[in-house]
């Protein structure tokens, strides 16, 4: 017998209240920071559950002690995003909130971050009513403000490494636009590293009429669009990743007026830091060169923002990890994945620690399913097979550091 059969013993039981906690959470999510109603949730089934609670940086950490054996840290993400859903769901979100602008927004889970609390409970409470199968200290922790790119750095900033003890390994999932019951991981680069700049060029303002009179930004930002993806074509070797986005322009308000700047709002995205550093370095070469070029009265402004680090997996706890979701889930239900280019901020959590981690994905779509992607109004995983694998996946991982052997019956 897998010394995980025995864990996963009271899976049924388990999956009753979490379809009712799931349709709780998607139908009244919460923004970036604002997880108010969410982690009280989450603190009194972890309490209930046995676990030695706290609030860290706007995040919940659960604790579990069980004697002598290696500590695991499994995280799960509880924020939602400002976007109206169109899921046609009879637990729809109705949400709206107020921003950290001010402006009131729709709110819904469309990122499956309800999937993963709702996991992540459910693993919880299978290690806990289980502690005589297992060895060792898990950590549950429930983060704020994935989305914002900013949640883990406010728990580690507000001392989440001191708090609770130092994992041998970290683990986090996510719920993608796959075949539900499936999951896949790959070692190194597993999600992309990603910054956010805002760039402003100067110029000189004067009328339409009179081009000469002035330094026209509009044409200078345009440039710079440009030159810009002539990194990607010519500073990056052919085998390097690398995306630069220039996703918003913004100058002047009417058609006769040349405006005095000009606000480029850029991206990027990387597999390797050090393909990350080129590129923000070739952005910053290029603007100053287009400024000088076009005789801007000062330099640019650069203001970097929404940061999230590469996401590169241990191999050897990877492998570890794969083998045993091959053993309990079966080869043809586990994959290797190609690197995803979205990117996430779970990883400054393990590096906090100096701990090596695993970050896998599960499907959440049934065959003849609409299949819509992450941050898409009509985001809607199934909810079986999609919560049960994600609460045994977590399980799974953790019972490859910390199980027992348990001889047949």
């Amino acid at each position: 017998m897998s010394n995980v059969t025995p864990v996963l013993a009271g899976l049924d039981a388990t999956t009753a209240w979490q379809e009712k906690l799931y349709q709780q959470l998607h139908a009244h999510p919460e923004l970036s920071f604002q997880e108010t109603e969410t982690s009280a949730e989450i603190v009194r089934r972890l309490e209930s559950f046995g676990y030695e609670v706290q609030r860290i940086g706007g995040g919940v950490v659960g604790v579990l002690a069980n004697g002598e054996g290696p500590t695991v840290l499994a995280r799960a993400d509880m924020d939602a995003l400002p976007v109206k859903e169109n899921t046609g769901l009879p637990y729809a979100s109705q949400v709206t909130a107020v921003d950290d602008q001010g402006n009131t927004v729709p709110v819904m889970h469309a990122c499956g971050h309800d999937v993963h609390v709702t996991a992540g409970l459910g693993a919880a409470e299978l290690l806990s009513a289980s502690k005589d199968r297992w060895s060792g200290t898990y950590i549950a922790l429930f983060q704020p403000a994935e989305e914002l790119a900013a949640g883990s750095r406010r728990m580690v900033d507000e001392g989440l490494v001191g708090a609770v003890p130092t994992p041998d390994v970290c683990l986090a999932q996510h719920v993608m636009p796959g075949v539900a019951g499936n999951v896949a991981s790959r070692p190194g680069a597993v999600m992309s590293a990603a910054d956010s700049i805002r760039i402003t060029v100067y110029g000189k303002g004067s009328h339409g009429s009179m081009p000469h009179l002035g330094i026209d930004p509009v044409l200078l930002a345009a440039s710079i669009v440009q030159s810009l993806q002539s990194i990607v074509a010519r500073v990056l070797a052919p085998g390097d990743f690398g995306v630069v986005t220039v996703g918003s322009l913004q100058a002047g308000t009417k058609a006769n007026i040349i405006p005095d700047n000009a606000v480029l709002r850029v991206n990027i995205r990387a597999y390797d830091t050090e393909v990350r550093d080129t590129i923000l370095a070739s952005i910053e070469r290029i603007v100053r060169a287009e400024c000088q070029a076009a005789g801007s009265p000062r330099e640019p402004d650069f203001e970097y923002y929404d940061h999230y680090p590469l996401t590169h997996n241990s191999a050897e706890q990877t492998a570890k990890v794969m083998d045993a979701f091959r053993d309990h889930f079966g080869e043809d239900r586990v994959a290797v994945g190609e690197p995803v280019t979205a990117s996430e901020d779970f990883s400054t959590i393990p590096e906090a620690f100096g701990a090596p981690y695993v970050y896998w994905f599960t499907g959440g779509f049934l065959p003849g399913m609409p299949v819509f992607p992450n941050h898409n109004p009509g985001f809607a995983p199934a909810m079986q097979p999609t919560l049960r694998t994600g609460t045994e996946a977590i399980v799974v991982a953790a019972m490859a550091y910390f199980g027992k052997e348990t001889a047949e019956q």
